[in-house]
C-alpha cells in the first residue's frame, strides 16, 4: 500500500448479495465516482458464489452475468489479495444458495486526516458500529408519533 498505516482512514467492508449470479451494474459507476473524488479507496474486491448444495467458489468478475451499460472490467485488478479464502467463505455463509456476492474492502479516505489527527493526539478507536437505515427510519417514525 502506498499510504502509511498511520495516515489511513477507517476501513470497512461490504458483502452484497446478487441473486442467481446476476449483477446489475448500476452501482459500479457510483463506486467509481466515490473513488475518483477521493471519498473511498478500494483496498480489495472479490466475488464469491454459493451453489445450491452450499459449495463456495471464488468467481472472476468476467463470469458474472452483469446487466446495464457499465463495463465491469474497469474493476479488474481491484483485487489486492487482502481477502483470503477464509474471508470469502465467511462472506458466503451469509448468502442464500444459488447467489453470488461482491466483497468490497475499502478505506474511508475522507476521514483519513481526522483519524490521523486523533491518532497523533493519542486517541484510539475503542468501538464503532453502523446504524441500519431501517432502524433509523423506525426511530424517526417513533419520535414523530410521540410528538404528534
Amino acid at each position: 500500500m502506498e499510504t502509511a498505516i498511520e495516515d489511513m482512514g477507517p476501513v470497512d467492508y461490504l458483502v452484497v448479495e446478487f441473486p442467481e449470479n446476476r449483477l446489475d451494474g448500476e452501482a459500479f459507476p457510483l463506486l467509481m465516482d466515490l473513488v475518483d473524488r477521493g471519498v473511498v479507496r478500494v483496498l480489495d474486491l472479490a466475488f464469491v458464489a454459493k451453489a445450491e448444495d452450499g459449495t463456495v467458489t471464488g468467481i472472476d468478475l468476467r463470469e458474472l452475468d452483469a446487466t446495464g451499460d457499465f463495463d465491469v472490467t474497469v474493476l479488474e485488478g481491484a483485487s489486492s489479495g487482502l481477502l483470503g479464502d477464509d474471508d470469502l467463505a465467511e462472506a458466503a455463509a451469509a448468502l442464500a444458495p444459488g447467489a453470488a456476492a461482491g466483497v468490497l474492502v475499502y478505506e474511508n479516505a475522507w476521514a483519513a486526516p481526522f483519524a490521523s489527527a486523533l491518532r497523533r493526539g493519542g486517541g484510539q478507536l475503542v468501538a464503532s458500529g453502523r446504524v441500519p437505515v431501517q432502524a433509523l427510519l423506525a426511530a424517526l417514525d417513533a419520535t414523530e408519533a410521540v410528538g404528534a
